[in-house]
């Protein structure tokens, strides 16, 4: 499947330790001709953290993707209505967006962009990156993998022995995910 002429939203929350990878992957979306429309977090619009600069993110996500990101509730409320976009990535998905997730919460703009998203029974992928996803979050994790039209990048334990309980997405596994999404299946294996 070609990912040419594809709408393809891109939902960036506060996992700043995996943006390098994620920025990777921006390029690579762009590269294969999808459109690509980014969306920020209010954590991941506004915190400076080790790994950068809250602004420069925002504006290397701009220079990517030749679209200037959406940053409030109000401006990815539309992209349901619109039908804006043929697919969804949460890209990094960290726990509490997980959490909110499973929970019907919608007070970022990422997870209203998940929920105005869903609601056209489109596929929304999630690139898992959470410390606790073996611990407290391990029953959101599973109410999401049973969830219609809501499917997972392959993920993994980053580090058992120093985080036992933390766990990645496997990013370069991105597009192979992103291309099974969209014809309506998970890609496997789903933990590795």
């Amino acid at each position: 499947m070609s990912l040419s002429g594809k709408k393809i939203g891109v939902a960036i929350t506060g996992s700043f330790c995996t943006y390098e990878k994620v920025f990777e992957e921006l390029q690579k979306l762009t590269e294969e001709g999808a459109f690509v429309q980014t969306i920020f977090s209010d954590a991941a619009k506004s915190i400076d953290s080790r790994f950068g600069k809250a602004e420069d993110f925002i504006k290397k996500a701009e220079k990517i993707t030749g679209n200037p990101p959406i940053m409030t509730i109000s401006d990815a409320e539309p992209i349901g209505p619109g039908s804006l976009l043929d697919i969804l990535v949460i890209l990094p998905c960290t726990g509490n967006t997980i959490a909110k997730l499973a929970n019907g919460i919608t007070d970022t703009p990422v997870l209203m962009a998940a929920k105005a998203h869903l609601r056209n029974n489109k596929p929304l992928l999630i690139s898992v990156s959470t410390n606790d996803a073996l611990g407290m979050n391990m029953k959101n994790i599973g109410l999401l993998l049973n969830a219609k039209n809501i499917y997972f990048i392959p993920f993994g334990q980053d580090n058992p022995h120093k985080k036992p309980n933390s766990m990645i997405a496997h990013t370069n596994l991105l597009l192979p995910s992103l291309k099974a999404a969209l014809e309506g299946r998970q890609y496997q294996p789903v933990i590795c």
